[in-house]
């Protein structure tokens, strides 16, 4: 990108321990609209499908005017603060609606809600609703993907959406999920657990983009913050967003920068993308640094999310021995306001926020959701002790290109089956002769040749088929789901000596290899967490394609992906010296004697 012809403004910026030197594209920001010139820009985008996301701009599009005052809310006995300045370590004004019980002198804590998508989106809506939450479920004083304070104040908690540096009224320009963002959270929460009304103890809650700040901000360890609600949130923008396995995905980052109130200037991280394809020391600013994470921590995961490995990743690798994991089979907004969610996560809080010994520690420190097919799961919130479990037995199912098959056993003969990664996919299917559960980490390991080209995107996934070979999805919210994913461009195999294990290839993304005519490279590619369960009789079938194949889940819409294939026939060998495999983590039973079986299903 010359910088000549970019339309906005560049800043110089340094990252990491080199102090690596960029200069970061902002964009000019949509400024917030009123609820009437949302309401005529959802119709053009209705008109016009290609044109943007009517849902999303409404969604986080709306800015109310500049008002500060206090006033009580039509819920009983909440008052709300509106437009509360804070201001930052530099100088720069942000914004918060602050809603608190009214109806009580007893000081209390803080639930702080720290992401750019508006702290009062439902005044510019027509109705207040979240994708598989019923109408009126949640209040119309939530910020989106965020905790209701019609349910906390009432259980004793104070609220606060902020906008963050460059939302809405907020001043300065917006900086997206970096150590920017972060430490300016660290000093709202610092400011507002000074107040007087509070206890002197904040945590944080919210799935996806609010997730995604909570955790860089928990990572700056501000003293105040007792503990922290983590549901659905990516750790890793390069690895889970920017670039899926190093293949570029930028259309998603774009509709949220082009759906946000900002009057001013917005990180242009998409441009970034488009610059710099390589790890860099800009990107690692938005890898959060788990290692800082001390405090008690309640994570989520769904089975079925793109934020999953960031979930998972933060499980894993927070240093923090009081950390939780509940990993369902539900999108994450019907999931986060489902009324035993809820109350679940309000023990976690009482018992850190409010000191109240309730038993928290008794919870298991993992449950899980096994899915089956359609609605239905095997397990639902099955008691572990860790992830990957303990128990896990690794076993590889070896390819045969020669008939689309694949079994425990290697196979003595080299096969090769090609595909056009425009138009075609190819398959391997086995049939299990046992009950086998898969809970955890895949890894695709097969050997590749590009015919006609020097590069090549991979995008398998692991789906479940009947015994008489018929589809088996997952369905979530009446949207059939297929399984397990992963991603890898070819040119970016190299694996990252520090994270990758056997049973999770993390790439390190620094370097470019491209093939060579002829060259049969072997790669390991690293795939989604997933957790299912095949009957005796049913078949697993990797699917590998050369591009994003969309389905009916809604959220492939957002899967873009820029694929370097050119005019290139892809390739896969098997068997002989060119062994490729799924390797499974296998879950045997928790229990068994003779015929009976125990998984450990609490609703068997």
């Amino acid at each position: 990108m010359a910088e000549q012809e970019y339309k906005g403004i560049y800043k110089k910026m340094t990252f990491g321990r080199q102090g690596e030197e960029f200069d970061v594209p902002f964009a000019k920001g949509n400024p917030g609209k009123t609820r009437e010139e949302l309401d005529e820009l959802k119709q053009k985008l209705r008109d016009d499908p290609d044109a943007g996301d009517a849902e999303m701009v409404a969604t986080m599009g709306f800015c109310a005017k500049y008002n500060p005052h206090t006033y009580m809310t039509d819920i009983p006995n909440v008052m709300c603060e509106r437009d509360v300045a804070c201001v930052l370590r530099d100088g720069t004004t942000i914004y918060a609606d602050i809603y608190r019980p009214a109806n009580t002198t007893e000081k209390v804590p803080v639930i702080c809600v720290f992401a750019p998508f508006g702290k009062n989106p439902s005044e510019g809506m027509d109705s207040w609703q979240l994708m598989g939450v019923p109408p009126k479920t949640v209040s119309n004083y939530a910020k989106f993907e965020a905790p209701d304070p019609g349910y906390w104040c009432h259980y004793g908690y104070a609220v606060a959406n902020v906008d963050p540096r460059g939302v809405g009224n907020s001043e300065g320009d917006v900086y997206l999920w970096g150590t920017q963002d972060a430490q300016d959270g660290y000093d709202f929460i610092e400011w507002v657990t000074a107040q007087e009304w509070c206890n002197g103890r904040a945590t944080m809650i919210g799935n996806s983009g609010v997730c995604m700040a909570h955790w860089r901000i928990a990572a700056q360890r501000p003293p105040h913050l007792a503990c922290l609600a983590a549901w659905e949130g990516q750790g890793d923008l390069y690895r889970e967003s920017y670039y899926c396995g190093g293949i570029p995905n930028p259309d998603y980052e774009t509709h949220i920068i082009q759906a946000l109130a900002v009057n001013n200037y917005i990180e242009d991280t998409p441009a970034m993308v488009a610059k710099y394809p390589l790890m860099n020391a800009y990107y690692k600013d938005k890898i959060v640094d788990w290692n800082k994470i001390r405090i008690p921590t309640y994570v989520t995961a769904g089975w079925v999310h793109h934020h999953l490995r960031g979930a998972f990743e933060g499980f894993r690798r927070i240093r923090t021995p009081k950390k939780w994991m509940r990993a369902h089979r539900d999108f994450e907004w019907p999931d986060t306001y489902t009324p035993a969610n809820m109350e679940d996560v309000r023990k976690f809080f009482d018992r850190y926020c409010k000191e109240i010994h309730n038993g928290w520690e008794m919870t298991p420190r993992v449950r899980l959701d096994v899915m089956d097919a359609y609605d239905y799961d095997y397990a639902s919130r099955r008691a572990e002790e860790t992830f990957p479990l303990k128990r896990t037995e690794y076993k590889k199912l070896y390819l045969d290109a020669a008939n689309g098959e694949a079994g425990y056993e290697e196979y003595a003969n080299e096969a090769e089956v090609s595909y056009d990664p425009k138009t075609e996919s190819t398959t391997f299917t086995y049939q299990f002769t046992e009950d086998t559960e898969i809970t955890g980490f895949m890894k695709l390991h097969i050997e590749v040749e590009c015919r006609g080209y020097d590069n090549m995107d991979l995008f398998p996934w692991v789906i479940k088929l009947d015994r008489d070979g018929n589809y088996v999805p997952i369905r979530v919210m009446g949207a059939p789901f297929r399984g397990a994913w992963g991603f890898l461009r070819c040119s970016h195999r190299d694996l990252d000596p520090k994270y990758a294990s056997d049973f999770q290839p993390v790439h390190s993304h620094e370097k470019e290899e491209r093939m060579q005519p002829g060259e049969i490279v072997p790669v390991d590619v690293e795939m989604y967490p997933h957790s299912r369960f095949w009957h005796k009789g049913e078949k697993i079938q990797v699917v590998v394609a050369g591009r994003f194949v969309k389905t009916e889940w809604f959220h492939d819409n957002d899967m873009n992906h820029k694929t370097d294939n050119g005019d290139g026939i892809h390739v896969i060998h098997t068997g002989g010296s060119h062994q490729s495999y799924l390797q499974i983590p296998v879950v045997p039973p928790k229990y068994q004697v003779g015929d009976y079986i125990w998984h450990g299903d609490e609703n068997k």
